[in-house]
């Protein structure tokens, strides 16, 4: 509640300043006004002083649109980057989050950051992976914006509501997946699992995938319940409590398949995003050092998978299978 307290807080600013410009530009308007008639001398000096107030206006225009995008301070991997064949690591100083948990020696973040690589998944392997995900979101899809296909649990947004597509379509989900689409969704799990691991010096063997792991599919649309409001900003660690390791492997193109819908880091000092690219993973520690959220989609469609990991045991999940 105080970011959303702070935010009208700050747009009343931009408002204000918006608002002082153009009563200059009023004051400015009725002083040359009783001037008028005067001499050459005077008129030159209307059109001068008319001049300032169009540039003050100008500028105050310029402030206010620029501002719709100043939530974004720094880009830090842009779209058209390739980031390969290592990560490119953003280290930060690990949150208190952790010290409210169990430790496990080996898992536990020691050291906390970001990291973005288009090393891990290729694009060919990623636009199969988005096939998959359009076949399976096919079969309902919310009445909002956002849908989810979690395969582990079977959830499947439908209008407002979730089924089970284990239970719902049984047998039929046959003829939507294949046993090829499980075994490399297994496989890219396990090649994010390892670039964790290996970026934050972490032994792979005691993490473990946790719940929700999903695939989102993200449009324009408006939301028609809390669950399709995607937009807003929060913490893994404290959402969820299970999370110490987050990561999204994208499947399609910021700027070619939709625009919005980066993925936002808010940090104290500004904003920092990473543009989505098919095949590209970022990955960061869950706590409270990674407050962030997804821009809204303005328009297109946003494919991604959300891949979460846990060093408690007590909250593993398998890898999904067909039935």
């Amino acid at each position: 509640m105080a970011l959303v307290h702070l935010n009208m807080l700050w747009k009343f600013s931009q408002n204000s300043t918006s608002a002082n410009y153009l009563e200059l530009f009023s004051v400015l308007v009725r002083g040359n006004a009783l001037r008028q008639g005067s001499s050459w001398r005077g008129s030159r000096l209307l059109v001068a002083l008319l001049l300032v107030a169009l540039s003050a206006c100008g500028a105050a225009t310029w402030l206010y649109m620029t501002s719709l995008d100043s939530d974004v301070t720094e880009t830090l991997v842009s779209q058209g980057e390739l980031v390969a064949p290592q990560p490119r690591v953003y280290s930060v100083q690990c949150s208190e989050d952790y010290d409210n948990y169990k430790r496990y020696p080996g898992c536990t973040p020691q050291k906390c950051g970001r990291a973005v690589t288009d090393g891990v998944v290729t694009r060919e392997e990623a636009q199969t992976l988005r096939r998959l995900a359009e076949r399976g979101l096919a079969l309902a899809g919310s009445e909002g914006g956002a849908s989810i296909l979690d395969l582990h649990s079977g959830a499947l947004s439908m209008g407002k509501q979730f089924v089970n597509i284990y239970r719902y379509f049984g047998e039929r989900l046959k003829d939507v997946f294949t046993q090829e689409d499980f075994q490399l969704y297994r496989d890219v799990r396990g090649r994010i699992q390892e670039v964790i691991a290996q970026t934050f010096g972490l032994d792979p063997a005691l993490m473990y995938l946790t719940k929700p792991t999903f695939f989102s599919r993200i449009n324009s649309t408006a939301a028609k319940t809390q669950h399709d409001e995607y937009w807003h900003p929060h913490i893994d660690k404290v959402t969820y409590g299970s999370f110490d390791y987050t990561s999204l492997l994208y499947l399609s193109d910021y700027g070619s398949d939709f625009t919005g819908g980066r993925f936002v880091f808010m940090d104290q000092n500004g904003n920092r995003t990473v543009e989505p690219r098919t095949g590209r993973v970022s990955f960061f520690s869950s706590g409270s050092e990674n407050l962030h959220r997804v821009e809204k989609v303005m328009w297109g469609t946003r494919y991604a998978i959300t891949v979460s990991f846990t060093c408690d045991p007590a909250h593993a999940i398998s890898d999904p299978a067909l039935p």
